[in-house]
Parts: structure tokens; sequence; C-alpha cells
């Protein structure tokens, strides 16, 4: 499974893309405002940060508008991957650019039948949301597994499965038994996979005992 990092914060791009656990970054409208940054200069910055996609999401409802601002945004690098709504101008739009070799990934898919559109549109992702389903009484892990069941039905469709709105390290685990083949989840959730109270106890004892050689490596 890759892992995307889903935040706008630029301090905390850098240090988990330095850990080589990250391949590639995702931002939304609501992430880039709460970055404070101007929308262009800190797509431009990520980009350099990580050779991985980087998807940045249109503004625009309608075809014709998302169309003129996906050419601006991926002209600022050759791995901006666009983000575009699951709509109907977001799918017009989005057989456009994957007709024209752009990278997209289409947003904010809450059904099967919405990723096979998807699919059919050429998405290079399709980004099904995991916790806002959770949140209905609904189960985002089974959404994926249907997607995943659809596409493996038509070997032809070479869109892959983004697990969006992660919660917690519970539903990257959901998403992997899923088989989504990416997860893109916000930092801080990936900072917590590292963690597991066996492995700093085991990791203490280690030290102890090793202390009570008197020997050094340096």
């Amino acid at each position: 499974m890759k892992f995307f990092i889903d935040t706008g914060d630029i301090n905390e791009i850098r240090e988990l893309c330095a850990t080589g656990m990250v391949d590639g970054v995702t931002t939304n409208p609501s992430l880039v405002a709460s970055s404070g940054r101007d929308f262009i200069s800190l797509i431009r910055e990520i980009t350099e940060i990580t050779p991985g996609p980087v998807s940045a999401e249109v503004l625009a409802t309608d075809t014709v508008t998302m169309l003129k601002e996906a050419e601006v945004l991926s002209k600022i690098a050759s791995n901006v991957c666009i983000k575009l709504p699951l709509t109907v101008d977001g799918l017009r739009a989005c057989k456009q650019l994957s007709s024209q070799g752009i990278k997209t990934n289409v947003t904010l898919c809450f059904s099967p039948l919405q990723a096979l559109l998807a699919a059919k549109a050429g998405a290079t992702y399709v980004s099904p949301f995991v916790g806002r389903l959770d949140d209905i009484g609904e189960l985002g892990s089974d959404l994926i597994r249907h997607i995943i069941n659809v596409y493996d039905n038509y070997p032809e469709l070479q869109t892959q499965v983004l697990a969006a709105s992660i919660r917690s390290p519970q539903h990257v685990l959901e998403a992997a038994y899923a088989g989504a083949h990416v997860a893109t989840i916000p930092p801080k959730i990936l900072k917590q996979m590292y963690n597991h109270p066996l492995t700093d106890k085991g990791l203490a004892n280690f030290m102890a005992d090793w202390a009570k050689t008197g020997q050094k490596l340096l």
C-alpha cells in the first residue's frame, strides 16, 4: 500500500517525507485555508519536496472552469495530480484531462457505482471517504472492498483506490485489509502507526541490558 499524507503543513511534509514512508501528498481547500499560504506557492513547494503525486483540487464546479483551473495547476510541476469532485461536471473534466495524460484524483466518492463512473472517466485515483461513512453508521472499509471487487471484474480499469477521510490507525489497517492501493493519512495518524507499548518496553529492556555490559560501539 502507498502512503500519501493529507496536509497543507509544509513542515509536517518535510519531516515525514524524510522518513521514506511517504509516497505522495494530498491537499484540499480546507487544508490550504488552514495553512494560511498562497495556494499556488504552497503546491509548488510541496512538489519540490516529494517526487510523488501531489493532489491539488480545483475550486470551480462547472467543467469549463475546472479545465481552466486544471491547466494552471498542472503547469506548476509534472507531479501535480488534479483533484476533481465526483459530479457530472467533475467527471467530464476528468475524462478530458485523462485523455491528455494528466493525472487525476476524483474525490468525495461514497458508492461503488460512483467509483465505476470515475474509472470509466479514466481517473488515476478515486477517493472513497472512509471516515465520513463511519460517521453516519456505515462501514467505510466495506465501500473500499466493494469498489475493489468491481474493479477486479474489469482488468482494463486502471484506477487506483485511494482510501481518504482516515481518522485512526485502525482505518489504515481496515483499508489495507480491503485492498486499497493507497491511503491518504493525516500526519498525526501516520506518526501513531509507529507506536506500540511493547516496542517501547522491549527497547528499554535491551538498552538496560546493554548498559550493564559496559561496552560501546562508538
